[in-house]
């Protein structure tokens, strides 16, 4: 009975990533349709209460990251307690509701509101990491958060790109209806089509809110890790809010050609970065993750330093493709190793934190960034996203040296290599 238990889940695993992936496409596609036109939309709505535009449209972004900072740890406790695939269902059918809600809004105060909302119940990255990582073997975890990471950054480079034509073609509020529709989609799949093997830990086993959350940093690599999760998000947001304004400052103020080519830098970014995760999740599951990790940090710190020196924005979207390769390294090592070193029967808990902890870094990125424009220019943020990453190089060498190896061996011969 108990082999015939393990062949079951052995075949789940992967059935699972393949839902779990197309589910991260559609969901992260469709958040990532409204950002071309968010601005815009602001504008549109008006403000009834006071305040400029440019100060409601930049709250319609932090918002969201900000509730989702204080939310996602206690969603991931809720996790380890109820189960992660009711978590990733509240995930996406809640968001499915709430963001074609934004379609009605009259102001844009409402929508604020709305935005704000969203990020306290969304969270499908976290609860998606927290689903494959609780039901893949150890030893495929990195190319199982790999294939996850992937999913992410090919809706990531989708959603802006189909996000303006479908504002041009059906308009703003519609857009919104349309992500709705998405959402919806991601969420059905979960609900018909993923299975979870889920035992919670006992209730009298089981720590506190507070005493869950201590076991985790307290636990050996585990703050280094968080540390690492925060630079990595920093470093990939903090150019985000100076990007537009950047190549438009390179193609000489000519708005012609500016936003394709923004969209082409994004797009080439994320397409590196999702074949990155999953060849080196895979390759980390053989030669360590800590290896991989310190690397992928090495080579993005290194490569964003010429891109502060480029004078075309074909010039930035091949830096930014090569950098995409080290980003992309570093999601699927990140998140193995927190598999790895967090205690057992964590995995809400410990990637609901580490969305928590991204979300903050997405929070204080734009202020970075516009502090640094204004002090030393547009080129000085590159020079910074450069700093920031040979930061976490410097962290990553901290956690492998003080923290043992603990990546699982390849299977031996003659071992299923579905389990």
């Amino acid at each position: 009975m108990a082999g015939k238990r393990q062949t079951l889940h052995s075949i789940s695993w992967q059935r699972n990533l393949a839902v779990l992936s197309g589910v991260q496409v559609i969901s992260t596609l469709g958040f990532g349709l409204i950002f071309p036109f968010l601005p815009l939309y602001v504008r549109d709505l008006g403000v009834s209460t006071g305040g400029s535009l440019a100060f409601w449209a930049g709250l319609a972004f932090s918002a969201q990251a900000f509730t989702m900072m204080i939310a996602s740890p206690i969603w991931g406790a809720v996790a380890d307690r109820s189960g992660r695939k009711l978590m990733l269902e509240r995930a996406t059918l809640g968001g499915a509701v709430i963001v074609a809600a934004m379609g009605f809004v009259q102001n844009a105060e409402q929508l604020v509101i709305l935005r704000a909302l969203q990020g306290a119940t969304t969270g499908v990255i976290a609860a998606n990491n927290a689903l494959v990582a609780a039901q893949t073997p150890k030893e495929h975890s990195g190319f199982a958060l790999g294939v996850i990471n992937m999913a992410r950054w090919v809706g990531v480079a989708g959603g802006p790109l189909v996000g303006g034509v479908i504002g041009e073609i059906f308009g703003f509020r519609e857009s919104f209806w349309i992500t709705g529709a998405l959402l919806g989609v991601a969420g059905i799949g979960v609900v018909f089509w993923v299975q979870e093997d889920f035992h919670p830990v006992e209730a009298s086993e089981r720590p506190g809110f507070w005493a869950g959350y201590r076991r985790i940093f307290t636990a050996q690599g585990m703050r280094g890790l968080y540390g690492l999760a925060f630079l990595r998000s920093l470093g990939a947001t903090v150019i985000v809010p100076i990007l537009a304004l950047f190549v438009l400052a390179l193609n000489q103020g000519r708005e012609t050609g500016s936003v394709a080519m923004t969209g082409a830098i994004i797009g080439a970014s994320a397409v590196t970065s999702a074949v990155s995760a999953i060849y080196l999740g895979r390759l980390g599951d053989r030669i360590g993750h800590e290896r991989i990790l310190l690397g992928s940090a090495v080579l993005a710190a290194l490569l964003f330093v010429p891109q502060a020196f480029v004078t075309s924005g074909w010039q930035l979207a091949i830096w930014q493709a090569l950098s995409g390769i080290a980003v992309g390294g570093l999601v699927p090592s990140v998140s193995a190793l927190m598999n790895l070193y967090a205690p057992a029967g964590n995995q809400g808990a410990t990637y609901g934190l580490d969305n928590s902890v991204q979300a903050s870094a997405r929070v204080v990125a734009p202020m970075i960034a516009a502090t640094l424009a204004a002090w030393i220019g547009y080129r000085g943020v590159f020079m910074g996203a450069a700093a920031i990453y040979a930061v976490a190089a410097g962290v990553a060498l901290l956690v492998t040296r003080r923290t043992p190896v603990l990546s699982p061996t390849p299977p031996q011969p003659g071992t299923d290599l579905r389990t």
